[in-house]
This record gives C-alpha cells, sequence and structure tokens, in this order.
C-alpha cells in the first residue's frame, strides 16, 4: 500500500504508543483521525504533529467501553474524511492488581477495552476498508505470550487479540489485510522504579528497551507489504527467545 493520501483512524492516539504510530502515519503521508477518550491534550498534541508533518488531522472522542459507540467510529471518520483505509487498534489499559484484588470492574474493562473494542472497530470499518482495499493492524503485546502475574486481565486480553487477529484475517479476506505488532519492552508502566527498568534490560538479549519507533517502523512494515496478513510480528529485542 501506498500510504500517501490514505486516511488512518489510530485508536488511543492521545498518548503512548497511540500517539507515536498516528504522528509516525502522517509523517508517512496518511491524514489521520486522532481517536481519544479521557486524553484530549494528548490528542491535541497528536493533531499538531500531524499537521505539522503537512497532513491533516481530526480529532474523534468515543468510549470504547461503548460497543455501539465503536462501531459508529469507523463511520463518523469516512464520513469527515470521505474514505477509510487503515485501522489501528491501539487503545488498551494495562492496570497492575494481584489476583485476589482484580475486580469485576477490572476485568470489565479489560476485556471492553482491550479486545472488544478491537473488534466491534473493525466491524464498523470493514465496509469502508473493502472498498479501498484496505488494512487492519492490531496492537497485541509480550503479554500474549508468557504470563505476567500482576496483569492477568492483560496476559487474557492480548492473547485474545492474538486470536482476533487470525481470524479476522480468516474473515476479512481478500479484501482486507489484518495483521498484529506485539511490543516488548518499549513504553514500561510508568510507575515501574528503575530498578525494574534496569532488569528488563538486564534479561533482554539485546540489552535496550525499544524505541517507539521501533514499533512504528514495524507497523508501516506491515501497511506497505500487501501479502502478508494474518501474522504476529514481535518487537520485542528478542525476548521471547531468551
Amino acid at each position: 500500500m501506498d500510504l500517501a493520501g490514505r486516511v488512518a483512524l489510530v485508536t488511543g492516539a492521545g498518548r503512548r504508543l497511540g500517539q507515536e504510530i498516528a504522528v509516525g502515519l502522517g509523517r508517512a503521508g496518511c491524514d489521520v483521525a486522532v481517536h481519544y477518550r479521557a486524553s484530549a491534550d494528548g490528542a491535541e498534541t497528536t493533531a499538531r504533529l500531524v499537521r505539522e508533518a503537512g497532513r491533516t488531522a481530526r480529532k474523534f472522542a468515543a468510549d470504547l467501553r461503548d460497543a455501539a459507540a465503536v462501531r459508529a467510529l469507523p463511520d463518523a471518520v469516512a464520513a469527515s474524511f470521505g474514505r477509510l483505509d487503515i485501522l489501528i487498534n491501539s487503545a488498551a489499559v494495562m492496570v497492575r492488581r494481584e489476583f485476589d484484588e482484580i475486580t469485576a470492574a477490572d476485568w470489565s474493562d479489560a476485556l471492553d477495552l482491550n479486545l472488544s473494542a478491537a473488534f466491534f472497530a473493525a466491524q464498523g470499518a470493514a465496509p469502508h476498508l473493502r472498498r479501498t482495499g484496505g488494512k487492519i493492524v492490531n496492537l497485541a503485546d509480550l503479554a500474549a505470550f508468557e504470563v505476567w502475574p500482576s496483569y492477568l486481565p492483560l496476559n487474557v486480553t492480548k492473547a485474545g487479540i492474538i486470536m482476533l487477529t487470525q481470524a479476522l484475517a480468516r474473515v476479512l479476506a481478500p479484501e482486507i489485510t489484518v495483521n498484529a505488532v506485539a511490543p516488548g519492552a518499549v513504553f514500561p508502566p510508568d510507575d515501574w522504579p528503575a530498578e525494574a527498568r534496569a532488569r528488563l534490560v538486564a534479561t533482554t538479549p539485546l540489552r535496550r528497551l525499544g524505541a517507539p519507533d521501533d514499533v512504528v517502523r514495524a507497523v508501516l512494515f506491515l501497511l506497505h507489504n500487501d501479502y502478508i496478513t494474518g501474522v504476529v510480528l514481535p518487537v520485542d529485542g528478542g525476548r521471547l527467545v531468551r
């Protein structure tokens, strides 16, 4: 896919990797629909950076815990821009909870935001993406492949993203490709102490934390290639093989 002039919807684009991917797409030539819920200031920053790259950016607020709102989001983007070519399902919640502290609200929020929203966004986007030979890239996580005892809702929902990616790749072929990127130690939680970050570096074969651009370039690779679908690409510095 030639990205110049394409329209991309990025969920969770007001902060962290969602913001980095949205800005990266703008710099690659895309017009960007910047989705956010609570991160209004961050979404404005994202939009400004996309515009500084010479592309159009518009903000779209939606609560991804509301399936109907998620389902309607791609229609709103397509109505505003006149088309939709790319969906990046980036929005997610990562909350540290010990097993016996996990509440029903914690569990429901993780399922709704990390997994269900990706499905309903894809469902809403599919008619538009079929018309343009579009693409979906989901953000999985290294947590999909290994157990993190203090982050079980994240483990379960990101493992679900792997199966969702493979299922959508099958269901939406041949018009739409669906892939995922699984970042490793790129954006550790903000509250992690320095010693925890140092331990991550020491146990990563490439002996460094990843940079956001490592993930952005992986997303761009999957968007540029028209003969890859159903693939999950780890961007983890080799942690899966350590």
